[in-house]
């Protein structure tokens, strides 16, 4: 079954994203959930958008190097000028279709206009 969401980001995890202790940092990971939520509310809104929060992470599984990241963002909520996006990360070996989830997390970014003044979305005719 395929995860909820738009596919954002699909990644292959290398050895400078490990942290000391060999598995994948949970750091790269956040990261990564971040960049597929950018990109969603951007995609959806075309313009530039930054993070003003980042809440709710949990990291349910682990990932090796090598491993590919799936990133999966929706929309969870739009206010005047921001959007709330779901993100959930999820892990397959290299050599296996089997996907687990390794980390989830909520981000709210705040959209701007071509002025870095915040953008009221219901001005914009693409948002979804």
């Amino acid at each position: 079954m395929e995860p909820a969401g738009d596919l954002v980001i699909r990644v292959t995890a290398m050895p400078t994203d490990l942290n000391p202790y060999g598995g994948v940092f949970g750091g790269w990971l956040m990261s990564q959930l971040a960049l597929g939520a950018a990109s969603q509310v951007t995609r959806r809104t075309g313009l530039k958008a930054v993070v003003v929060g980042a809440t709710d992470f949990a990291f349910p599984g682990v990932m090796q190097v090598g491993d590919e990241l799936n990133v999966y963002a929706e929309i969870a909520r739009k206010g005047r000028t921001s959007m709330t996006i779901q993100t959930r990360g999820f892990g397959r070996a290299r050599a296996s279709e089997d996907q687990v989830e390794v980390a989830n997390g909520t981000f709210t970014f705040v959209v701007l206009d071509a002025n870095d003044r915040p953008c009221p979305l219901d001005a914009l005719s693409q948002v979804a």
